[in-house]
């Protein structure tokens, strides 16, 4: 069994009552994973920036049961409101989980959630909470058995994670993470995302990321159909392909700092995940009028400027910019002048490259 490592068998000691806090990073991939197969396993590798300020920070509050049920007994408290609509995704995430941390059936628990991030804003919260939700769930398995080591309790919360979210595998650590397995990167799997093991050079130790708000409106595709279409589509192997050397490509750009390179790179990658979008069957367009608009004034910008401004798209509407430390001055004037009237509201997230989860 390939995921006999992490099975969690001793259920013997049962805790009193309790809670773990964590706060949770979201993240944004720069080589994109558009469709899965199997038990939420990628088909093609991915390599994301964590994000440092936009975070889910979630508190996990168990009680022991006497009666063990069928189903995990829980209540989700969204920002101090109790939220049923988050309740079917979590459920189905216990239900994938329940195997290999069969403790859990022992109580029933309250999940109190909160982002440091508006909703909608082109952010992915499913990725920093249930990236949140499963260090908060390996937090217990480490009261309950201290002799797990650090780097298995990384590797089966990021395997927990991806189970509730394929991109929350990728938030468990930082500050650059890959997840799916490459003939190039010594122990990545697609079951767990690990830490970029390569050099990286000092330019992109602190890269700035700014979120456009574009559109604040529910994505008419979701990225789980989205995935979906992927079985099939005619251009899907060469999407896959591209994926496994863009991602080799960019591991030796980033240990060599060529920004330039960076930026053909992580645009492309952008534009043909909407590609394949535009692509399928059916096909969906998830940029909006002012997305394309945004794209083009960072190109005009970027040749008059000589700038190293460039964009990336998760699977929305908003614009994640991204562009070196020591351009920020310069790269925030343009934004505040030039993009916000693109951005609803005139709205806009300033965040960079960060270090990864911490335990509260």
């Amino acid at each position: 069994m390939p995921n006999a490592e992490f099975i969690f068998s001793d259920v013997q000691k049962t805790l009193s009552s309790g809670s773990f806090t964590w706060e949770t990073p979201s993240n944004i991939a720069l080589i994109k994973y558009w469709g899965k197969h199997g038990n939420q396993l990628p088909a093609n590798p991915s390599l994301s920036f964590t994000l440092s300020a936009s975070a889910t920070k979630t508190t996990l509050k168990y009680f022991p049961v006497e009666n063990k049920s069928s189903k995990i007994d829980f209540e989700v408290i969204f920002e101090g409101k109790p939220t049923e609509s988050f309740k079917p995704k979590i459920a189905q995430f216990f239900e994938r989980v329940e195997e290999f941390i069969p403790f859990i059936k022992n109580y029933k628990f309250e999940i109190h959630t909160e982002n440091t991030f508006p909703h909608s804003s082109g952010i992915a919260s499913s990725a920093s909470g249930m990236a949140a939700l499963a260090l908060c769930l390996m937090s217990m398995e480490k009261e309950i058995n201290p002799e797990i080591s650090a780097a298995y309790f990384s590797r089966k919360a990021s395997f927990l994670a991806r189970l509730g979210s394929g991109s929350a595998a990728r938030s468990v650590e930082g500050p650059m993470m890959i997840w799916g397995e490459h003939p190039a990167v010594k122990e990545s799997s697609d079951r767990f995302a690990i830490t970029n093991p390569f050099e990286v050079h000092a330019v992109f130790k602190d890269y700035q990321n700014t979120i456009l708000i574009v559109d604040k409106g529910k994505k008419e595709v979701s990225s789980s159909l989205g995935h979906q279409l992927m079985i099939g589509h005619p251009f899907a192997k060469a999407r896959f392909d591209q994926a496994y050397v863009n991602l080799e490509l960019l591991i030796d750009i980033l240990k060599r700092g060529d920004l330039k390179e960076f930026i053909k790179i992580v645009e492309s990658e952008a534009l043909t995940l909407h590609a394949m979008m535009m692509t399928s069957s059916p096909y969906f367009l998830l940029m909006k009028p002012n997305t394309l608009e945004i794209i083009q004034q960072i190109w005009k910008y970027r040749k008059e400027n000589k700038s190293h401004l460039c964009f990336t798209l998760d699977a929305g509407a908003n614009i994640h910019l991204l562009y070196p430390a020591a351009e920020k001055e310069e790269v925030l004037n343009f934004i505040q002048t030039k993009l916000t009237p693109f951005c609803e509201d005139g709205e806009f997230i300033q965040d960079q490259i960060g270090k990864g989860p911490r335990k509260i």
